[in-house]
């Protein structure tokens, strides 16, 4: 998969979601120019082929090379670099689709737990009821895109998965983030114990002292680990305490982190 095929793919899933979204929405009265579509957007374009695209280059072409000259010069032959270079691309998809979704479970929980990395989620979490759809699943802050790309690649590429790969995983982490924060009903079907959902996440979102569902793709881990919950009806309000006070709009919202400190809620 190249680059190219990448944006065409997560712009027609983008395309799907819009065109979902206006034909069977789960929360009625939610317009489709909401507040915060404009700022949204630009959150968009920018982590995925601003952030996204210049840090994939800067692991790929500068840290894993400086990393095995470092390696030669020592004479060590760095632990299991490479080791998944010879596997099928099938193998690579399945171990990198759970191995990483299983990470970045763990450090969704982290990002509640550290202050100051609860500090670069609260962009996230500024998501209001009115504005919660597939768009508002990129509204983050770079410095927690850097984090979790870092976690991703970094490591995917320093065991030798391919490009396709990594990409492919990369891919379906964002579509199906859109599917998470989407204003989509999928039921409440057994799949609900493998899969993350709309009505998962959405409780994720909620206002609330012991934030739930952290997982991304698979739902699994929350409810293996006890951090999953599923109600009928969705949260009455969505955001963190405070949010009253939290700067609206990409440029405003990217600065956050930088000239604030917080407290993280508790996370059982």
């Amino acid at each position: 998969m190249n680059a190219a095929v990448f944006t065409v793919a997560l712009l027609l899933g983008a395309l799907a979601f819009v065109v979902a979204e206006r034909l069977r929405p789960w929360r009625a009265g939610q317009r489709q120019r909401r507040p915060g579509l404009g700022s949204d957007l630009l959150f968009l374009g920018f982590n995925v082929f601003v952030v996204g695209v210049s840090l994939v280059a800067l692991l790929r072409g500068v840290v894993l090379p400086q990393l095995d000259r470092g390696c030669a010069y020592l004479g060590v032959a760095p632990p299991l670099r490479g080791l998944a270079a010879g596997w099928p691309l099938a193998a690579q998809l399945l171990v990198a689709i759970l191995a990483m979704d299983l990470a970045q479970w763990g450090l969704h929980r982290l990002m509640h737990r550290v202050p100051f990395l609860w500090e670069l989620h609260k962009v996230h979490h500024s998501v209001l009821d009115r504005e919660m759809d597939w768009l508002a699943s990129l509204r983050f802050h770079w410095g927690e895109q850097l984090v979790y790309t870092v976690l991703h690649c970094l490591p995917l590429a320093f065991l030798g998965f391919s490009e396709t790969a990594i990409r492919a995983d990369s891919l379906l982490g964002l579509l199906w983030g859109y599917l998470n924060h989407a204003n989509l009903d999928l039921g409440r079907g057994p799949w609900r114990y493998v899969f993350n959902n709309p009505r998962m996440h959405l409780w994720h979102h909620a206002d609330a002292a012991r934030p739930v569902n952290f997982g991304i793709v698979f739902s699994l881990w929350d409810w293996l680990f006890g951090t999953a919950r599923m109600p009928e009806e969705p949260p009455e309000r969505l955001g963190f305490t405070g949010i009253e006070a939290f700067p609206r709009g990409f440029w405003r919202s990217l600065s956050w982190p930088l000239r604030r400190g917080g407290r993280a809620p508790p996370v059982g």
